[in-house]
C-alpha cells in the first residue's frame, strides 16, 4: 500500500489507499492504468468539461475563463475533438491517438486562436491535449467538448462517450459547465446522461448552467443580459433542469473574452464610432449588416469594423460605444474591466470557486470511486467483493458523501423535510458554497464568535426536528445528516476560538 500524501485530508488519504489496493489487484493493464489514473487525479487540478449543443459559445467561454484566445471558434477539425487545455510550464499540443498513443503536433497562433497541425484526419484521435502556461489553469483542467445534436453523429458521440455514464465507462471529468442557448430536449436528455450514476458523474454539486448568448435572448439591446437573467432564473425555477442542474447563469461569452483580451487600438476604433454624429452613429449600429456594409462612410475601413464585430458581436460594439460616449469609461482599461464585470464573467468564476474548487478533494474522491467500481463491474479486479465493500465503507464513514446524497435527494423532492426547512437544508449542506461561513448564510468577514452562534442555533434546531415524533423516518435520517454536518462546523471553530 501507499503511504498517505502529507497533503492529503483524511478523505483523500482513505480513497487513495482503497483505489492503490485495486490497482494492486488489477487483472488486465486497461484497468491497471485506469486505476493508476485515478490514483494521480486525486492530486491533480480539477477537470471541468464545457459542454452544451453546437454553436453556443463553448469555445468562446473557454477563452474567456482563460484570459487567453486559445480554443478556435471556427469549424476547424481542431472543433471536432475533445480538447483537453491544462497548466504546463511551456506551450505544447499533443495528439492522443485511438490506440493511446501520444504524438506532439506542430501548432501556431498567428490568428490568435491556437491551430493544430493534427497530421491526419480528427476521425483517427481520441482527444488533443494543449499545455498552456497560465495561472488560471493550475487548479482546473478544462475541456473543450464537440457539439451535442451536431449534424454529425460521430462529432456528437465524442462528447456523449466522454461524459455520460453508459456501457460501465470510468468517468473521464469531475464536474461540467453546461451551456445553453435555448432550453432544449437535447439539452435535458444530456444532463440526465450525466446524471446517470450513483456515483461519479452528475450531481447537484458537479453541474453548472449558463444561459450562453444572452445578447441574442435580448435581441442585442443593450438591456439584454437584464433580460437573459429573467430568462435564467426561469430555467433555474424549471423542475426538469433544476434537479439536473440547479444553478443557471446568463454569461456572455464573448463580452467576457473581449473584455480580458481587449488591445488600445480596438479601443480607439470604438471610439472613432462613438464621435460620429448620433444619426450617423445609430445607423451603423442598426444591424450587423449595416456595420459590415462597404458603402458606410466611416473612418474605419469594412475589414476594421469587421474585427470589432467578431470581437464584440453587435450588442457588444453598441455597449462599448455608448459607454464611451456618455463618458462611463474613458480609456481601454477602463473598458475592459466594464465589459468583464457586465459579461457576468467574474460572477461565473465565484461560481466555479465555490461549486467545483472549494469541493475539489471531494469531486476527485467521487470519481476515483467511480473508476473503482466501473472496473470491479467488468471484472477488472482480483477480490472484486471485497474491494466492493471498502468503496462502500469509504462511501459510509466519509460524511462528505452523506451530504452530496442529502443535496442531491433535497433538489430532487426524495428527502420529505419540510418546505420551511429546505433552503437552510440546502446551504447547510453546501448548496451554495463549501465554506462555514456561507453554509450559516452569514458573511465571509464573519468573527468566529458570530459564526459560532449560528452554528449552534442551526445544530439545537436541526435536532429538535431529528428528535421530533412528527418528523418521518426519511427526514429524521436526512436532519440526522444535518446534525452531524453543524456538529463537524462547530468542532472546526472550537479551537479557533480557544
Amino acid at each position: 500500500m501507499n503511504p498517505p500524501f502529507p497533503q492529503d485530508d483524511p478523505l483523500t488519504a482513505a480513497v487513495r489507499e482503497l483505489v492503490s489496493a485495486a490497482r494492486d489487484r488489477a487483472l488486465d493493464p486497461n484497468s491497471r492504468d485506469q486505476l493508476a489514473d485515478a490514483v494521480e487525479r486525486l492530486s491533480g487540478p480539477l477537470r471541468l468539461a464545457i459542454a452544451g449543443r453546437v454553436k453556443a459559445g463553448k469555445s468562446t467561454l473557454l477563452n474567456a475563463l482563460v484570459g487567453e484566445e486559445l480554443a478556435p471558434t471556427d469549424a476547424g477539425e481542431c472543433t471536432k475533438l475533445v480538447t483537453w487545455y491544462i497548466g504546463g510550464h511551456a506551450a505544447k499540443a499533443t495528439a492522443v491517438h485511438k490506440n493511446g498513443r501520444r504524438e506532439q503536433r506542430p501548432f501556431s497562433r498567428e490568428g490568435g486562436a491556437l491551430e493544430v497541425d493534427l497530421g491526419g484526419p480528427a476521425e483517427a484521435f481520441d482527444h488533443l491535449e494543449v499545455s498552456w502556461p497560465s495561472s488560471r489553469l493550475r487548479d482546473v483542467t478544462l475541456v473543450d467538448t464537440p457539439g451535442i445534436a451536431s449534424l454529425s453523429t460521430e462529432v456528437s458521440e465524442r462528447t456523449s462517450t466522454l461524459l455520460s455514464a453508459e456501457d460501465d465507462r470510468p468517468p473521464v471529468v469531475d464536474a461540467v459547465l453546461y451551456l445553453f442557448r435555448h432550453s432544449h430536449a437535447s439539452d435535458v436528455r444530456f444532463l440526465e446522461a450525466f446524471h446517470d450514476d450513483e456515483l461519479g458523474r452528475g450531481t447537484p454539486l458537479n453541474a453548472v448552467g449558463v444561459l450562453s448568448r444572452p445578447d441574442e435572448i435580448g435581441s442585442c439591446r443593450l438591456d439584454a443580459l437584464t433580460v437573459a437573467a429573467r430568462v435564467a432564473d426561469r430555467y433555474e425555477r424549471d423542475s426538469r433542469i433544476h434537479r439536473l442542474c440547479p444553478l443557471v447563469l446568463p454569461v456572455a461569452g464573448l463580452l467576457g473574452q473581449a473584455g480580458t483580451t481587449l488591445r488600445e487600438e480596438e479601443y480607439r476604433a470604438l471610439a472613432t464610432i462613438a464621435a460620429l454624429p448620433d444619426a450617423e452613429r445609430n445607423e451603423l449600429l442598426l444591424t450587423a449588416d449595416r456595420l459590415l456594409a462597404d458603402d458606410t462612410d466611416v473612418r474605419l475601413t469594412p475589414l476594421e469594423r469587421g474585427h470589432l464585430a467578431d470581437r464584440l458581436g453587435l450588442f457588444g460594439v453598441r455597449l462599448s460605444v455608448t459607454l464611451i460616449r456618455d463618458g462611463t469609461v474613458g480609456s481601454a482599461t477602463d473598458l475592459a474591466k466594464r465589459l468583464a464585470t457586465d459579461s457576468k464573467l467574474e460572477e461565473l468564476r465565484g461560481v466555479l470557486v465555490r461549486q467545483f474548487l472549494e469541493r475539489s478533494k471531494l469531486l476527485r474522491a467521487r470519481s476515483a470511486l467511480a473508476v473503482v467500481r466501473a472496473v470491479l463491474r467488468r471484472g477488472g479486479c482480483a477480490d472484486a467483493d471485497l474491494i466492493d465493500a471498502r468503496v462502500e465503507e469509504v462511501m459510509g464513514a466519509a460524511h462528505e458523501f452523506v451530504e452530496v446524497r442529502l443535496l442531491t435527494g433535497l433538489r430532487t423532492g426524495t428527502v420529505g423535510i419540510a418546505e420551511r426547512l429546505e433552503e437552510e437544508m440546502d446551504r447547510l449542506l453546501g448548496g451554495s458554497g463549501h465554506s462555514i461561513a456561507r453554509r450559516l448564510g452569514l458573511p465571509e468577514n464573519s468573527s468566529v464568535p458570530q459564526l459560532l452562534d449560528a452554528a449552534y442555533t442551526a445544530l439545537d434546531r436541526w435536532r429538535r426536528v431529528e428528535s421530533s415524533p412528527l418528523t418521518s423516518r426519511e427526514a429524521r435520517i436526512a436532519a440526522r445528516g444535518v446534525v452531524r454536518t453543524c456538529e463537524g462546523i462547530v468542532a472546526s471553530l472550537v479551537p479557533a476560538r480557544v
